[in-house]
């Protein structure tokens, strides 16, 4: 599948956010590495987006503009567009960490099916770091993902698993890597090396679309792998109630001690 030098296929997905994919585009376009398939498929913006697209479109394997019926229905139409190895979705308003970044990570070896770095959050304020595990497992998914933007896939995977599930609105990047993994027994690989820079305004990362996105895992979740589920919810019963009898047992020790001192 991969050779010395893999095509990297990197889609871009936008709408309404002409800033952010300028960024996101000037972060691809100065990568070093030259086996770069650029696709950007963005949902037929408004404020300026597509002059953007236009502007850069001779830098670009692949450039569309036109209504989808949200954020999956696009990933999946880059999907279909991409040749690569590998595929990478960084999307409007993230950036690669530094021009040499994909060169690094190459010359590290694409070993498996999903690839992995670390990721930087930022927002207006400030920046934060998020350091993924090296081993993966089921409990691992139930409580999080792995980021799109800083994990590869191989092009490959995704004749396995299928495509994004684009009746979820949020969740289908987690419900796919989850079942690559938890199912499908994908091989995978961590590189302990930051990827990628994320965006902290995207869709799942707003506070109001926290209850979304846990009806929409719970779906997932009891459709999957149902036998789990019920061992999972009574897990995290047992470890809030250890957490309340150890928050009391430091509140009795405390209380204990200001008595025994006078």
């Amino acid at each position: 599948m991969t050779t010395n030098k893999p095509k990297i296929s990197i889609i871009t997905v936008n709408y309404n956010n002409a800033d952010g994919l300028r960024e996101t585009i000037r972060s691809v376009t100065e990568q070093s590495y030259a086996a770069i398939e650029y696709i950007v498929v963005d949902g037929a913006s408004t404020d300026g987006g597509v002059d953007v697209l236009e502007s850069f479109r001779p830098n670009l394997a692949h450039a569309i503009s036109e209504k989808d019926t949200g954020i999956y229905n696009a990933m999946n139409k880059g999907i279909k567009l991409a040749t690569g190895d590998y595929l990478l979705f960084l999307n409007s308003g993230d950036k690669l960490i530094s021009p040499q970044i994909i060169e690094e990570v190459v010359a590290q070896g694409l070993h498996a099916d999903l690839v992995y770095g670390d990721l930087k959050f930022f927002d207006d304020a400030k920046e934060w770091t998020w350091n993924l595990p090296d081993e993966l497992t089921f409990r691992f998914f139930y409580d999080s993902t792995l980021p799109h933007p800083s994990t590869f896939i191989s092009r490959e995977l995704f004749d396995t698993v299928g495509l994004y599930d684009e009746e979820l609105k949020i969740v289908s990047d987690w419900k796919f890597f989850m079942l690559a993994v938890a199912k499908h027994n994908c091989s995978y690989q961590h590189i302990g090396q930051m990827i990628s820079a994320y965006n902290f305004d995207g869709i799942s990362s707003k506070p109001e679309n926290g209850q979304a996105i846990q009806v929409e895992r719970s779906k997932v979740l009891a459709e999957t792998f149902p036998l789990f589920l019920a061992d999972y919810e009574e897990l995290d019963r047992l470890k809030k109630e250890l957490k309340k009898i150890k928050y009391f047992m430091k509140v009795r020790k405390a209380v204990k001690k200001i008595f025994n001192s006078k």
